[in-house]
């Protein structure tokens, strides 16, 4: 047997004793000798799919973890797990999907570990919603557990990514290229596997794992493709080994602290806005009590620092080349801004792991210092209001300004005002207004990446706003503001805009309004009738009825 018994705490139940002999046998089959029934089980799950370039690759990765794990005395099982690809989906139908697939990875990563009897986890995560559904499926078993990244793209062509081929679709709107063009930045913006190459939603929470010291130092920056993310994953497969001798779970790890110091280095690297909603989300999942009041406490404090994509001009394989977040971590540090206190997954705490981190080389411009940031405080501003009583997130790095008023321009789903930009129906100082597509209405909670990629194609970055109980894409950049609660199937005031009304947006006072009065409100709200679910069987269907609201994660487990 194992000589520390109980590091197979939750395999022993399944493998040991003559009672066990028909697991032992199933177990066989797929290659466990005898010696490895004496072996605490690691479960690899793996995010690896052909249906996205995020993920193509994370097959290779789960190997290098299991040899990681069976090398320190582990046996591992790989198992897999489902991804989509917000790239390809996006201004579809399809998009619906996208924050419900983090829900059914969760609850897959949770189904399969606990059924199994694995006694430590390491999940490989690639593209978006993965990495805060690997994060929450492991803090819900709560065995030792580890994060790995799959690693970042490469730039394309002429420093081309993603978003440029979303952009180059407003820009052929607006006449500035032709289809040939187009089809030229199409072939040239994604050269291999990787996530998607700026500070967008997947570098973002890469980044936030990271610091909240469920992955090992650095593995949010590193290329997809290089020895280095090789080396990350089997150093996870070994390290969850330790964590196990020292009984080191994801609830000693991901404590309130933590996650302050996750959030601020978030804001630091100027993250997307869906990082509120997955930090919510896991928060929830392990218990601690995190709330906006919290995001708005700590951006106050904490500069934007990183000159990153989308609201930037370098991409994160870039970051990478100068020595990627760690060297931000411990500047932030000493300026006082993080807890060195927090326990990681090498054993050792945020401080301890960041002694010996040099800085970054000299002359490089990505991080700013800080008596020269790209915004003082934080550009993830929740905002307050008759439109959002319960709260908004916008992402607002000053490049846009800080205030905007304009008239409203009302659409009903993301497709109709996709329509509406294209054809020249939103012009300068119109607010544009996407409704019925939160976690119930859309249901699902679409990002509307389609339409500001179109905004800021056809040239109207600087003279439009849009609001939506809708989300964002990490790559969404302008005057934007989203998840604005109660959204309109419950009846929010969202729900009762008309076209023409005048809509303040202040970043400062963070204030989100619209000027009407409470009488006239309360004329609309009497004449509103909630509309009929758009899905009545079905994972849709089951999610509309079960998730919570934007404020609180859009989880499903409240």
């Amino acid at each position: 047997m194992c000589d520390t018994p109980n590091m197979r705490k939750h395999s022993s139940e399944v493998v040991d004793g003559i009672e066990a002999a028909p697991a032992r046998a199933m177990l066989r089959a797929v290659g466990f000798t005898d010696d490895d029934f004496n072996k605490p089980q690691i479960g690899i799950a793996s995010t690896w799919a052909m249906v996205t370039p995020c993920n193509m690759h994370i097959n290779k990765l789960a190997d290098e973890a299991e040899k990681g794990a069976n090398a320190a005395g582990g046996k591992a099982v790989v198992f897999n797990t489902i991804t989509i690809s917000d790239g390809i989906a996006n201004g579809t139908v399809g998009m619906k999907y996208s924050l419900v697939s983090r829900e059914i990875i969760a609850d897959s990563i949770e189904a399969v570990a606990g059924c199994e009897g694995f006694d430590g986890i390491v999940a490989i995560g690639g593209c978006d919603k993965n990495m805060p559904a690997c994060i929450m499926g492991m803090a819900r078993l709560n065995r030792p557990s580890i994060f790995a990244y799959g690693g970042t793209i490469k730039p394309g062509a002429g420093h081309t990514d993603i978003i440029s081929v979303f952009e180059a679709v407003g820009q052929h709107a607006k006449g500035e290229l032709n289809a040939i063009q187009v089809k030229q930045i199409e072939e040239v913006a994604i050269p291999g596997p990787g996530s998607c190459g700026g500070m967008y939603t997947a570098n973002t929470m890469a980044s936030a794992i990271e610091a909240l010291g469920m992955s090992l130092p650095g593995s949010s920056a590193q290329n997809a493709v290089s020895d280095e993310k090789m080396s990350d994953c089997y150093r996870a497969g070994q390290q969850v080994l330790e964590l196990l001798k020292k009984d080191i779970k994801p609830s000693d790890i991901m404590t309130k602290k933590a996650f302050e110091n996750s959030i601020r280095v978030v804001i630091a690297l100027g993250g997307s806005t869906n990082a509120v909603l997955h930090f919510l989300a896991m928060a929830h999942t392990v218990g601690v009590d995190l709330t906006l009041d919290d995001f708005v406490r700590l951006g106050e404090t904490t500069p934007v620092l990183a000159d990153l994509r989308p609201s930037g001009k370098y991409m994160m394989s870039e970051l990478v080349a100068i020595g990627g977040i760690q060297p931000l971590m411990k500047r932030m540090l000493a300026q006082g801004l993080l807890h060195g206190d927090c326990l990681t997954v090498t054993g050792k705490t945020l401080a301890e792991n960041l002694a010996d981190v040099a800085d970054y080389p000299a002359g490089q411009d990505i991080i700013r210092d800080f008596d020269q940031p790209i915004k003082a405080d934080s550009h993830l501003i929740v905002l307050k209001g008759n439109l959002a009583p319960e709260g908004s997130m916008a992402k607002i790095t000053g490049k846009e300004g800080l205030f905007f008023q304009g008239n409203a321009r009302v659409y009903a789903s993301e497709e109709d005002a996709l329509q509406g930009i294209l054809n020249g129906e939103v012009v300068a100082k119109d607010v544009i207004v996407i409704r019925y597509e939160g976690p119930k209405g859309g249901p699902g909670m679409r990002e509307m990446l389609s339409p500001t990629s179109a905004v800021m194609g056809k040239g109207l970055g600087k003279d439009v706003a849009l609001i939506t109980d809708g989300r964002f894409s990490g790559g969404s950049h302008g005057f934007v503001v989203g998840h604005i609660t109660p959204e309109a199937a419950d009846g929010g005031p969202i729900a009762l805009v008309e076209n023409g009304d005048v809509i303040t947006i202040d970043a400062v006072t963070r204030q989100i309004s619209v000027n009407v009065s409470d009488e006239e409100m309360a004329k609309r709200r009497a004449n509103w009738t909630a509309p009929a679910p758009k899905y009545t069987r079905g994972v849709l269907a089951k999610y509309a009825k079960t998730v919570s609201s934007a404020s609180e994660g859009a989880v499903t487990d409240k």
